[in-house]
């Protein structure tokens, strides 16, 4: 047990979550963020190598080696977020594997199957997602926690993340009010190529929740961005690949989509009539523009059958746009 603060001296108090739950530890006013990652080895026994802290707002993900000297006395108003493994969690990844028993000269299939399993397990717990984050104070946190691990745990996303060592602090949802205007609604943010990643889970009204596959295929947009930040040649083509990705990797449904329809075409998924993703250095945001053809009906409206005759004409005209010289892809 480390040691408290002398009585005498100033001292500050700092609360960070682990996997959701609150830790209060006590520090002199002076210390800084290697003081707090040090007590939190010798409190949590979690090595500082592993440790991630997201501070919010504004100052965001802090790694290791912790040789800033950001104090923590500035951090007394901010939520700290503590990105790292349990204990049990590490232990689970270090045990060595009972050597098998040689009974032949043969090396069995199995013991290979054992040792690419464990391998294909430490990765999964490498290139994931850090830690889940529903918003506390939206209607029914406990329903977007699962519907969060259902994104992380998709079998095509871990296959995809695994293939491109993608590690994201965060995966959480956003709020519809704060990111919908006249004329568009957010789809998707990615801040810092990473750090964390923002999904649109719930209807604009809060009644409900938007389709799954609409939503898997906005992560597959905001994974890209954790390489490209503009919507080059390089980003699309990473897009696309992750796309595919997933599809082939996902067994539950037999590596097609439910619907058959194209992966991750959001003008042929919402009906919207056109898009607008800002890219930029925050990793960009994917913006669902308009209502499309109907005008004054939003799409969330729109019955499967309509949703899906409106995305066979916008297939046509492109298609004839196409034909006549004209561009029927977004720049």
């Amino acid at each position: 047990m480390a040691e408290e603060a002398p009585k005498s001296a100033e001292t500050i108090e700092i609360t960070f979550t682990h996997h959701g739950t609150p830790h209060t530890f006590n520090f002199l006013s002076e210390s800084t963020i290697a003081d707090l990652s040090n007590r939190i080895y010798n409190e949590l026994t979690i090595p500082a190598i592993n440790q991630k802290f997201l501070i919010t707002p504004k100052l965001g993900i802090f790694k290791p080696p912790f040789v800033h000297p950001l104090l923590l006395s500035t951090l007394k108003s901010k939520k700290i977020v503590l990105l790292a493994p349990t204990p049990a969690e590490l232990a689970s990844l270090a045990s060595p594997r009972p050597s098998p028993r040689p009974t032949s000269s043969t090396t069995k299939p199995g013991a290979l199957y054992r040792h690419r399993d464990w391998q294909k397990a430490q990765e999964e717990a490498t290139y994931t997602f850090q830690t889940i984050l529903p918003l506390s104070y939206l209607p029914g946190p406990a329903r977007s926690q699962k519907f969060l691990e259902r994104l992380r745990d998709d079998p095509g996303i871990k296959a995809s993340m695994r293939k491109h060592k993608f590690s994201v602090g965060v995966l959480t949802e956003m709020n519809p009010a704060e990111h919908t205007t006249h004329e568009s609604r957010t789809l998707g943010l990615n801040r810092n190529r990473g750090e964390v990643i923002e999904l649109r889970l719930r209807t604009d009204a809060y009644d409900g929740y938007r389709d799954y596959k609409i939503i898997r295929d906005t992560l597959c947009h905001e994974l890209a961005h954790n390489v490209f930040g503009d919507h080059d040649r390089n980003f699309w083509d990473l897009c696309k690949s992750i796309e595919k990705e997933v599809r082939e990797a996902d067994w539950k449904h037999g590596g097609q989509a439910v619907s058959n329809e194209i992966f991750y075409d959001p003008e042929e998924r919402e009906g919207s009539a056109g898009h607008v993703d800002g890219g930029g250095w925050s990793g960009g945001e994917f913006v669902l523009g308009g209502y499309g053809g109907k005008q004054g009906v939003p799409s969330q409206m729109l019955n499967r059958r309509e949703a899906m005759a409106k995305a066979a004409e916008e297939r046509m005209r492109r298609q004839r746009q196409a034909g006549s010289g004209g561009s029927g892809a977004p720049a």
